[in-house]
């Protein structure tokens, strides 16, 4: 869909755009109620900055880089018109090659690109207990993805949460078990994630 005028930074639509969000418990919303998860959140966010604008929820709870690739086929309906991709952090639980989960990834970013949708691609790091080794291939993964495929990027899901700067700090933004942010935290993610996510709104509104 072609955008008519350009309002508030990105594209204004004559139709609403439709973002697909494939990703893992981070994205499904995991032990939040349903207004509280990342999709609900972002989608307010978005269009509290003016966007005409729906977020799928394509989360699944565990799932990792091949789960989205099996699956990127049928979250890209007629009707989506750009997708945000999360995946990666279970690949990290499992420690699974990432050479294994760059070709996952790529796969996604490839069937996108046959379809005309644009994608953000956010990035994880891995902890480094893996090794120097593992933690550069996994880190540097996504930048170079983005790059081969002309992707928007965000380096980090939880890089609004890294800005506390404080570890101690970021503990009251989690569930108990650590991994998962809470509401306060989700809110903080995606005011973050927001402004890259309008500039995939943009491009998916001026795609043909």
């Amino acid at each position: 869909m072609a955008g008519l005028f350009t309002w508030c930074g990105f594209a204004a639509t004559a139709e609403q755009v439709v973002i697909a969000a494939l990703g893992d418990s981070l994205t499904q919303g995991y032990g939040l109620v349903e207004e509280s998860g990342f999709v609900p959140q972002l989608e307010r966010w978005l269009r509290t900055q003016g966007a005409d604008v729906r977020v799928i929820n394509a989360g699944v709870s565990g799932d990792t880089t091949a789960g989205g690739a099996a699956r990127v086929d049928w979250t890209l309906t007629p009707d989506v018109d750009g997708m945000i991709v999360a995946l990666g952090g279970n690949d990290l639980l499992r420690g699974i090659d990432p050479a294994v989960s760059k070709a996952n990834l790529r796969r996604i970013l490839d069937v996108a690109r046959g379809t005309n949708v644009p994608v953000l691609l956010i990035g994880m790091q891995a902890p480094g207990n893996y090794g120097a080794d593992y933690k550069q291939a996994f880190d540097g993964m996504y930048p170079d993805l983005a790059k081969e495929f002309d992707a928007l990027f965000a380096a980090s899901f939880f890089e609004g949460l890294a800005a506390e700067g404080d570890p101690g700090a970021v503990s009251q933004f989690m569930q108990p078990d650590g991994i998962h942010p809470n509401a306060d935290g989700v809110a903080k993610i995606v005011e973050s994630l927001g402004p890259s996510v309008l500039k995939l709104v943009d491009q998916a509104g001026r795609a043909e």
